[in-house]
């Protein structure tokens, strides 16, 4: 089954709960490095993640904002399936 955008939001979002790496997310979330990148900048532009510096690197945290996402995609998810939705392994 294809994953939704809002599925790969949430696992970005879910991911980034602690600062991450451009690389991590991309393998951790099974994307390309282009759609990764897009997926990205939609989520920094609505202030959904935000950069932050740690020793040197650049990496992607998820904000306040983003905990509300993650709830209600939560929620209806689980409503729509009666389950909780997980990270593919």
């Amino acid at each position: 089954m294809k994953r939704t955008h809002y599925e790969i939001f949430w696992e970005i979002l879910t991911f980034c709960r602690t600062p991450r790496s451009f690389t991590s997310i991309i393998n951790r979330c099974n994307l390309n490095s282009k759609i990764g990148q897009t997926h990205l900048d939609f989520l920094k532009q609505r202030h959904f993640l935000v950069e932050v510096e740690n020793g040197g690197m650049t990496l992607l945290k998820s904000t306040a904002q983003a905990s509300e996402y993650i709830a209600l995609f939560n929620k209806t998810y689980r409503r729509l399936f009666d389950d909780t939705p997980e990270f593919r392994l």
